[in-house]
Protein backbone atom coordinates (compact mmCIF):
# COMPACT_ATOMS: atom_id res chain seq x y z
CA UNK A 1 0.00 0.00 0.00
CA UNK A 2 2.78 2.44 0.91
CA UNK A 3 4.73 1.48 -2.20
CA UNK A 4 1.68 2.12 -4.36
CA UNK A 5 1.16 5.54 -2.78
CA UNK A 6 4.82 6.40 -3.23
CA UNK A 7 4.66 5.39 -6.88
CA UNK A 8 1.46 7.33 -7.42
CA UNK A 9 2.95 10.44 -5.80
CA UNK A 10 6.05 10.16 -7.96
CA UNK A 11 4.01 9.75 -11.12
CA UNK A 12 1.86 12.76 -10.29
CA UNK A 13 4.95 14.90 -9.72
CA UNK A 14 6.41 13.75 -13.01
CA UNK A 15 3.12 14.42 -14.80
CA UNK A 16 2.95 17.92 -13.31
CA UNK A 17 6.60 18.80 -14.04
CA UNK A 18 8.28 16.47 -16.52
CA UNK A 19 12.06 16.46 -16.52
CA UNK A 20 14.67 15.27 -19.04
CA UNK A 21 14.12 11.58 -18.24
CA UNK A 22 10.36 11.43 -18.62
CA UNK A 23 8.09 13.16 -21.02
CA UNK A 24 4.62 14.30 -20.06
CA UNK A 25 3.05 11.78 -22.43
CA UNK A 26 4.94 8.94 -20.72
CA UNK A 27 3.73 10.05 -17.29
CA UNK A 28 0.13 10.46 -18.48
CA UNK A 29 0.24 6.98 -20.05
CA UNK A 30 1.57 5.52 -16.78
CA UNK A 31 -1.20 7.24 -14.83
CA UNK A 32 -3.83 5.80 -17.14
CA UNK A 33 -2.61 2.26 -16.39
CA UNK A 34 -3.14 2.63 -12.63
CA UNK A 35 -5.90 0.82 -10.84
CA UNK A 36 -9.13 2.67 -10.36
CA UNK A 37 -11.86 2.14 -7.85
CA UNK A 38 -14.96 0.67 -9.44
CA UNK A 39 -17.29 1.56 -6.58
CA UNK A 40 -18.69 5.01 -6.22
CA UNK A 41 -19.83 6.67 -3.05
CA UNK A 42 -22.94 8.66 -2.53
CA UNK A 43 -24.29 10.95 0.14
CA UNK A 44 -26.94 9.40 2.38
CA UNK A 45 -28.78 10.70 5.39
CA UNK A 46 -28.04 9.67 8.95
CA UNK A 47 -31.22 7.62 9.20
CA UNK A 48 -30.39 5.75 5.98
CA UNK A 49 -26.89 5.06 7.26
CA UNK A 50 -28.33 3.80 10.54
CA UNK A 51 -30.75 1.46 8.77
CA UNK A 52 -27.93 0.04 6.60
CA UNK A 53 -25.80 -0.51 9.71
CA UNK A 54 -28.69 -2.22 11.53
CA UNK A 55 -29.26 -4.52 8.55
CA UNK A 56 -25.57 -5.44 8.49
CA UNK A 57 -25.58 -6.18 12.22
CA UNK A 58 -28.33 -8.76 11.75
CA UNK A 59 -26.00 -10.78 9.52
CA UNK A 60 -23.01 -10.70 11.91
CA UNK A 61 -22.24 -13.81 13.94
CA UNK A 62 -22.95 -13.71 17.66
CA UNK A 63 -19.92 -14.07 19.90
CA UNK A 64 -19.76 -17.33 21.85
CA UNK A 65 -20.61 -17.30 25.52
CA UNK A 66 -19.60 -19.66 28.31
CA UNK A 67 -22.98 -21.37 28.05
CA UNK A 68 -22.11 -22.90 24.66
CA UNK A 69 -19.07 -24.73 25.98
CA UNK A 70 -19.30 -28.34 27.06
CA UNK A 71 -18.94 -28.53 30.84
CA UNK A 72 -17.06 -31.83 30.47
CA UNK A 73 -14.17 -30.19 28.64
CA UNK A 74 -10.92 -31.24 30.14
CA UNK A 75 -9.07 -27.93 30.07
CA UNK A 76 -11.95 -25.79 31.36
CA UNK A 77 -11.56 -26.47 35.09
CA UNK A 78 -7.81 -26.11 35.34
CA UNK A 79 -7.75 -22.97 33.26
CA UNK A 80 -10.38 -21.09 35.23
CA UNK A 81 -8.91 -22.17 38.57
CA UNK A 82 -5.52 -20.94 37.40
CA UNK A 83 -7.11 -17.53 36.95
CA UNK A 84 -8.99 -17.69 40.26
CA UNK A 85 -5.93 -18.64 42.29
CA UNK A 86 -3.71 -16.09 40.56
CA UNK A 87 -6.26 -13.34 41.08
CA UNK A 88 -6.79 -14.32 44.71
CA UNK A 89 -3.09 -14.43 45.50
CA UNK A 90 -2.25 -11.18 43.76
CA UNK A 91 -5.37 -9.46 45.11
CA UNK A 92 -4.53 -10.59 48.65
CA UNK A 93 -0.99 -9.30 48.25
CA UNK A 94 -2.23 -5.90 47.08
CA UNK A 95 -4.80 -5.65 49.89
CA UNK A 96 -2.23 -6.59 52.53
CA UNK A 97 0.33 -4.20 51.04
CA UNK A 98 -2.13 -1.32 51.08
CA UNK A 99 -3.22 -2.17 54.64
CA UNK A 100 0.43 -2.37 55.75
CA UNK A 101 1.10 1.07 54.30
CA UNK A 102 -2.06 2.57 55.82
CA UNK A 103 -1.63 0.85 59.22
CA UNK A 104 0.43 3.61 60.90
CA UNK A 105 -2.11 6.23 59.84
CA UNK A 106 -5.08 4.20 61.09
CA UNK A 107 -3.50 2.92 64.30
CA UNK A 108 -3.43 -0.72 63.21
CA UNK A 109 -0.64 -3.04 64.29
CA UNK A 110 0.41 -5.00 61.21
CA UNK A 111 4.11 -5.27 62.01
CA UNK A 112 5.64 -8.75 62.07
CA UNK A 113 5.76 -9.13 65.85
CA UNK A 114 2.05 -8.30 66.22
CA UNK A 115 1.02 -10.66 63.41
CA UNK A 116 3.11 -13.53 64.78
CA UNK A 117 1.77 -13.15 68.32
CA UNK A 118 -1.85 -12.87 67.09
CA UNK A 119 -1.49 -15.89 64.82
CA UNK A 120 0.26 -17.89 67.55
CA UNK A 121 -2.64 -17.32 69.92
CA UNK A 122 -5.10 -19.05 67.56
CA UNK A 123 -6.10 -22.71 68.10
CA UNK A 124 -4.24 -25.33 66.05
CA UNK A 125 -7.24 -26.12 63.83
CA UNK A 126 -7.79 -22.46 62.94
CA UNK A 127 -4.08 -21.91 62.27
CA UNK A 128 -3.98 -24.96 60.03
CA UNK A 129 -7.12 -23.88 58.18
CA UNK A 130 -5.75 -20.39 57.55
CA UNK A 131 -2.43 -21.83 56.41
CA UNK A 132 -4.24 -24.23 54.07
CA UNK A 133 -6.31 -21.38 52.61
CA UNK A 134 -3.06 -19.64 51.69
CA UNK A 135 -0.97 -22.71 50.80
CA UNK A 136 -3.42 -24.53 48.52
CA UNK A 137 -3.94 -21.69 46.00
CA UNK A 138 -0.19 -21.13 45.92
CA UNK A 139 0.54 -24.82 45.30
CA UNK A 140 -2.23 -25.15 42.69
CA UNK A 141 -1.12 -22.02 40.86
CA UNK A 142 2.49 -23.21 40.82
CA UNK A 143 1.75 -26.76 39.61
CA UNK A 144 -0.91 -25.72 37.12
CA UNK A 145 1.34 -22.94 35.82
CA UNK A 146 3.94 -25.54 34.88
CA UNK A 147 1.19 -27.60 33.25
CA UNK A 148 0.03 -24.57 31.26
CA UNK A 149 3.58 -23.99 30.03
CA UNK A 150 3.80 -27.62 28.93
CA UNK A 151 0.46 -27.33 27.11
CA UNK A 152 1.62 -24.10 25.45
CA UNK A 153 4.64 -25.99 24.14
CA UNK A 154 2.31 -28.60 22.63
CA UNK A 155 3.15 -31.35 25.10
CA UNK A 156 0.56 -33.75 26.59
CA UNK A 157 -2.18 -32.68 24.17
CA UNK A 158 -4.02 -36.00 23.91
CA UNK A 159 -7.35 -36.07 25.71
CA UNK A 160 -6.38 -38.84 28.09
CA UNK A 161 -3.12 -37.07 28.99
CA UNK A 162 -5.01 -33.83 29.66
CA UNK A 163 -7.49 -35.61 31.94
CA UNK A 164 -4.78 -37.44 33.88
CA UNK A 165 -2.68 -34.28 34.13
CA UNK A 166 -5.64 -32.39 35.57
CA UNK A 167 -6.20 -35.03 38.24
CA UNK A 168 -2.48 -35.07 39.05
CA UNK A 169 -2.47 -31.29 39.46
CA UNK A 170 -5.47 -31.35 41.80
CA UNK A 171 -4.00 -34.20 43.84
CA UNK A 172 -0.52 -32.72 44.06
CA UNK A 173 -1.84 -29.30 45.02
CA UNK A 174 -4.11 -30.72 47.76
CA UNK A 175 -1.33 -32.88 49.20
CA UNK A 176 1.13 -29.97 49.04
CA UNK A 177 -1.39 -27.59 50.61
CA UNK A 178 -2.06 -30.02 53.47
CA UNK A 179 1.66 -30.61 53.99
CA UNK A 180 2.38 -26.88 54.07
CA UNK A 181 -0.56 -26.26 56.42
CA UNK A 182 0.13 -29.01 58.97
CA UNK A 183 3.87 -29.61 58.87
CA UNK A 184 5.37 -26.20 58.16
Amino acid sequence: MIAQRTGTTALRRVAANPNAVFTSTFAKAAMSQMQTRQATTQKISATEARSILDAQRLNRPVSPHLEIYDKQQTFFGGSIWQRFTGSGLSGGLYVFGAAYLAAPLLGWHLESASLVSAFGALPFAVKSGVKFLVAWPFAFHAFNGVRHLALDLGMFMKRQQIVKGGWYIWGASLVSGLYLAFFL
